[in-house]
Order: structure tokens, then sequence, then C-alpha cells
């Protein structure tokens, strides 16, 4: 009995600390890819191994708190944030991103290109995109292509190679 009080303790102290960390990385990254805003994570329980966590988010200019009436582009930023926050308290090398912008606008999608830039000093993003934003900022593009049908193709640009080929004919 008294090591599962030492267990019970030891977790939710852990937890506690982790919701912390979380939430106050969550309360940053929102309003740098919002362009303002607040944003915060509150638990719906008194007890830490019984609670929920409930999202909630304040767009600039918005007064809704609850994440169902956000628009995609809202909610999929909200999102993003989260992921960002979680990632933040233990890095990975690698994150890979699949579409996580296809609901976001141009100036949307710059900030979250911004922040991107931003982590990539530590983990080397791969993503999934059709945006042409994003892909503008990668450094390395690979594309499948498929001509004809049931026929793939792998097409790599190295976009530091590709602007150097592209001088010449600016000057």
């Amino acid at each position: 009995m008294l090591f599962r009080s030492r267990i019970d303790r030891e977790t939710r102290e852990l937890l506690q600390n982790t919701f912390t960390t979380v939430n106050q990385q969550f309360g940053e990254l929102f309003p740098a890819l919002f362009g303002g805003g607040e944003a915060r994570l509150e638990m719906t329980g008194e007890e830490v191994l019984d609670a929920g966590v409930q999202v909630i988010a304040r767009p600039p200019g918005k007064k809704n708190s609850s994440i169902h009436l956000l628009s995609g582009g809202e909610k999929a930023l909200t999102a993003i944030s989260l992921v960002f926050a979680m990632f933040r308290l233990n890095p990975a090398p690698f994150c890979l991103l699949d579409e996580v912008d296809a609901p976001l606008d141009d100036a949307n999608t710059e900030r979250f290109c911004d922040l991107v830039s931003r982590m990539s000093s530590e983990t080397q993003f791969l993503f999934i995109s059709h945006n042409k934003l994003t892909m503008e900022m990668a450094s390395h593009l690979i594309g499948v292509t498929m001509q004809e049908q049931g026929v793939s193709r792998v097409v790599a640009v190295d976009m530091d190679q590709a602007l150097k080929m592209r001088e010449p004919i600016a000057a």
C-alpha cells in the first residue's frame, strides 16, 4: 500500500508538471501562430489522475472559448500550437507533418512557416504539402508524380541549387 501511494504521488507530480509546462508553451505558441489571441488548457476535474483536459482558444477578435466554434483553419492552428507545445517538452530529431497546412490561408501559412523555420534549428521537419508557400520554405523538395496510370515517379529538387540556376536569368 505504501508503494502504491508513492507511485500515485510521483505520477500526480509528474503529470501536473507536464501539464503546466505544456500549458505554458501552448499559451506562447498560440498567439505566435495567430498573430495575437490567447489559449490555455484547463483540467476538467479536481483529481489530476482522473481529470480531462479542455482546450480554450480565443483567436484575435473572437470572444468564443470553445474550439468547437472555430473555423477549420483556426482549429488546425490551435492543434498545431498544442502539438508543438508537447513537442517542445521532449523534442525529437525529426517531425513528420502530413498536410497540416491544408486549411490555412496565406497569412496563417506564413506564420506557421516562420514557426517551423525557428524550430528547425533543433528538429528536421518532413512535410507532405500541396501548399506553395510551405514548399517555398523547404531546402529540398521531393515530389511524386504519376505520368501514366499506376506508374509513380519521384522528382527531387534542391532549392538552393534551383535558386542558383535562376540567378543568371534574373541578371
